[in-house]
């Protein structure tokens, strides 16, 4: 049988103008039985659509940080660069593969707050000026390492994969969710109360974490994750090719 087939949104490098990824990505959807494939970044409608046609479902990545007109406000002297072509592309594939084919969509990083402002919610700009907390969310290198705990809601999907109340968790982010979007649940929760996890139940399968478990492969967590998004692209894709 052939692999499901991964769109991968890239990372983007201003200063090289360059497109990049994190090994840790692809090797998490490979070990975990896919093909995952980076796309370029564009925001040609034509190339999207066709994109949208070709994949699976879609992993979207961590990077820069969501622009804030996305949300209805401006943007503040701490946040970060911003990408408005990468903002473009995955708006167009969120809505046009995700949302209205119901493809598999996993968020990381970036990609949690991506879906969360998408689907209506907001961002902190910067979680220490506005969200001041003892955990330290942005650790430094090694990123293999945990940097706090989050505990898992109970009887929420992450619950049930992982089968812990309570784990570890790497951290590398200076924005979070604010406002919850409508539609979106809550599955973990850091122990300052910023949110860790997220799903949505209408859908069949959009989860995202805050967390890094592209960089913590060895984990089981981290593994059970990806996996989980991949068997979730191969049921998808069964129900597509019966119907």
């Amino acid at each position: 049988m052939k692999r499901p087939v991964i769109g991968v949104i890239p990372l983007w490098d201003e200063k090289k103008n360059s497109i990049w990824m994190i090994p840790g990505y692809m090797r998490g959807l490979e070990e975990s039985g896919a093909v995952g494939i980076i796309l370029n970044l564009s925001d040609s409608e034509s190339v999207l659509e066709q994109a949208v046609r070709l994949f699976d479902g879609f992993l979207f990545t961590g990077g820069h940080d969501v622009n804030p007109e996305l949300y209805g406000q401006k943007k503040t002297e701490r946040c970060e660069e911003i990408c408005d072509m990468r903002d473009k592309m995955e708006r167009y594939i969120f809505n046009e593969a995700v949302l209205k084919q119901n493809k598999p969509a996993l968020g990381i990083c970036r990609g949690i707050q991506l879906f969360n402002v998408l689907l209506g919610g907001s961002l902190y700009q910067d979680i220490p000026t506005e969200f001041p907390s003892a955990i330290n969310h942005s650790q430094k290198p090694p990123y293999d390492v945990p940097a706090h705990s989050v505990r898992i809601i109970a009887d929420t999907p992450l619950h049930k994969l992982v089968q812990k109340e309570v784990f570890e968790v790497n951290s590398s982010h200076h924005q979070g969710i604010n406002k919850i979007a409508k539609g979106l649940e809550v599955m973990a929760l850091s122990d300052d109360g910023l949110v860790e996890a997220v799903y949505m139940p209408a859908h069949s399968y959009i989860w995202a974490v805050q967390w890094h478990p592209e960089l913590s492969l060895k984990k089981e967590i981290s593994k059970k994750i990806f996996s989980s998004f991949v068997e979730n692209v191969e049921k998808s894709r069964g129900k597509i090719r019966e119907s």
